[in-house]
């Protein structure tokens, strides 16, 4: 049986020209008979194109996402997946109503690891001025959500995916948020807790060195992973672990290799599930809009936390 092609469309730059599209894609590549559209709707327009790519300012997520699910588009956004939970709702209302791994075994092993009871995580990098001053990321306009919706999204999730995705009781920001003149967040932090007394933190920034760490604290093992959003190496990626090992133990390392980057296995796996829904009317999965929605709940949550001057916030699903 021949294997089902999926066409993907990129919405980019608002501003990018179809020659510039053109170049792009001989630059990087793309197959033969690639097209170059001269808008949005273009793109959204072609009945050749099932699914799309939206690597837009967040801001213009809500209403790209929205039109793209009524033409029958399925959708890969770029976290934050909205501004704030209400937009996210529409968002996934519309793709509704269109129809369109080792460490866990660990942390899920009650003899190796224990039942947990806290986690640690922090995404930071240094950007440099011409970043701080133009990126889309530190706009108010553009997005909102500076550092909390870019590298705080992962943060949280991660937090999220060692809890089963269960929501965590309330949510406290972390006093000494960074702010640019605009008012957009370059860094911040915030604790979490739940009602069998399991806590996390988190840190993200625009400010600090590169650091992508997670630490899950259990009652008889911890797991640390050094590189959980980008791969130090982009084949093979590592995590390590100790149980019950005391003062002179040493973590057992384990490391996995892959024959194609994150980026790709994500593409692949979203083509096998929009061939599924083509070829045999299978129904989109929901686990991811789940999933991020509660991230944007914590993240909401976060903000509403600074605004009260630090005060808990408690989140509701």
């Amino acid at each position: 049986m021949s294997e089902t092609v999926i066409k993907f469309g990129i919405l980019g730059c608002a501003d990018i020209a179809r020659k510039k599209a053109a170049k792009f894609a001989a630059d990087h590549g793309f197959p033969p008979g690639t097209q170059a559209y001269g808008s949005y709707d273009a793109v959204l327009d072609h009945l050749e194109v099932d699914a799309v790519y939206l690597p837009l300012p967040t801001s213009l997520h809500a209403k790209w996402a929205v039109l793209a699910t009524q033409k029958k588009k399925h959708l890969i956004l770029e976290k934050p997946v909205a501004v704030d939970v209400a937009e996210f709702d529409k968002i996934v209302e519309a793709c509704v109503a269109s129809s369109t791994a080792r460490m866990k075994e660990f942390i899920s092993d009650g003899r190796a690891f224990g039942k947990l009871r806290a986690m640690h995580t922090c995404f930071t990098f240094a950007a440099d001025p011409v970043f701080l001053e133009n990126d889309i990321r530190v706009k108010p306009d553009l997005d909102a959500l500076g550092a909390l919706g870019d590298a705080g999204w992962y943060c949280i999730w991660a937090i999220l995916w060692g809890s089963d995705y269960e929501l965590p009781r309330t949510m406290t920001t972390s006093r000494g948020p960074l702010f640019n003149k605009a008012g957009v967040i370059l860094s911040c932090g915030a604790s979490l807790d739940w009602e069998d007394g399991r806590v996390a933190t988190f840190h993200c920034s625009f400010l600090s060195h590169l650091t992508m760490d997670i630490t899950a604290v259990g009652m008889k093992g911890t797991l640390h992973v050094q590189d959980f959003i980008i791969p130090f190496q982009e084949s093979e990626a590592s995590f390590s672990v100790a149980s019950e090992s005391g003062f002179d133990g040493k973590p057992a390392e384990h490391l996995f290799s892959t024959s194609l980057p994150q980026e790709a296995m994500m593409v692949k796996e979203f083509s096998s599930l929009v061939g599924a829904i083509k070829a045999k009317g299978s129904h989109p999965e929901m686990r991811w809009p789940i999933i991020s929605r509660k991230t944007q709940l914590v993240i909401d949550a976060v903000k509403l936390s600074i605004e009260r001057r630090f005060e808990p916030v408690e989140i509701l699903g």
